[in-house]
């Protein structure tokens, strides 16, 4: 399914996990074009249906961009390069590497879901040549036709994040930092919008810094991988400053429950879901909500438990400093 946003910018619905879960977007602007997130290698045949649908060819795609390089965003990076030969990939600098050599990245993947669920749902992860790869560091700007896109260093999701600003189009591509907004969910066309703490570099303080400098661009709309636009972005950033300081809350009041972090967590966060989706007007039942919401909200716990963990190293860390300097 692809969406035509009316501002050179389109969505498409990648196929991964579920319909509607991961939206890879195109912006286009005098028959060029630059991919945002690739999900995995499954995607590429609809990206190349797309295409045609649009009336172009492989040959049209300039730039393929990766917020970041979880493999719902970047999976697909290295297929896409080869089937499009004059692309070049923008990456933020901390995931050059990894996409230049997966090996590592694709170890930490089997590592959470194992060899045999990982290969199913990423396949073989292609390296890219080095030479075809621009590392998108703050400010990095380059040229889609008449269009000037620029990296935003947006981390706080993951330290390797970065999001496209498009002036021209009044759009920002944010990737997780914005959250997820998931279109079973809208109500009378309002969005609703959650924050996403998954493994394993959530950083509150980074997070909200994020939200507030994504909000105040002056976009007209953000287009988030899970899934797509919304608009009103200072009303949505205030709803993400406070869910994150309701998962960080949730995290410390745990702290010390040992092997039980992770499920009280994790209760904690369906019903404070359940609760937001009333609050929002919402008629999906709660046994639907939380199966669409399954996947993240197990991802965010995870990633709360591992904040937690953080958090304690580098108390103790602190501590053994004053300890020696006394």
């Amino acid at each position: 399914m692809l969406t035509d946003y009316k501002n050179g910018v389109y969505a498409l619905d990648s196929g991964y996990h579920r319909p509607l879960m991961a939206a890879i977007h195109f912006i286009v602007d005098a028959g060029r074009v630059a991919i945002v997130d690739t999900a995995s290698n499954d995607s590429l045949p609809r990206v190349e249906a797309a295409l045609a649908e649009l009336g172009l060819g492989p040959e049209a795609v300039d730039w393929v961009v990766l917020t970041h390089i979880h493999l719902d965003h970047a999976g697909g990076a290295g297929a896409y390069l080869q089937r499009f030969a004059n692309a070049r990939l923008v990456v933020h600098p901390k995931g050059a590497r990894h996409m230049a050599d997966p090996t590592k990245l694709m170890a930490g993947v089997e590592a959470v879901y194992g060899k045999d669920e990982a290969r199913r749902l990423y396949g073989e992860l292609v390296p890219i040549d080095p030479a075809r790869i621009d590392e998108g560091g703050e400010g990095h700007a380059f040229m889609l036709g008449a269009r000037r896109l620029v990296c935003l260093d947006t981390p706080g999701h993951a330290r390797h994040h970065l999001s496209l600003w498009d002036e021209t189009g009044k759009a920002v591509f944010t990737g997780d930092t914005f959250g997820f907004s998931y279109r079973e969910f809208d109500v009378d066309g309002r969005p609703f919008i959650f924050p996403t703490t998954s493994p394993v570099a959530f950083e509150p303080d980074a997070m909200h810094e994020s939200v507030s400098r994504i909000a105040a661009l002056g976009a007209e709309g953000a287009y988030l991988t899970h899934y797509s636009q919304v608009t009103d972005l200072p009303a949505r950033a205030a709803t993400l400053h406070r869910l994150i300081d309701a998962h960080v809350a949730s995290a410390r009041a745990h702290a010390d429950a040992g092997d039980a972090r992770e499920a009280r967590i994790l209760a904690d966060l369906q019903a404070l879901t359940l609760d937001e989706l009333r609050a929002h007007g919402s008629t999906l039942s709660p046994e639907r909500s939380l199966e669409l919401m399954g996947v993240d909200l197990r991802l965010n716990a995870q990633g709360l438990v591992v904040w937690l963990d953080g958090e304690a190293k580098r108390a103790a860390q602190a501590a053994a400093t004053t300890t020696v300097a006394a």
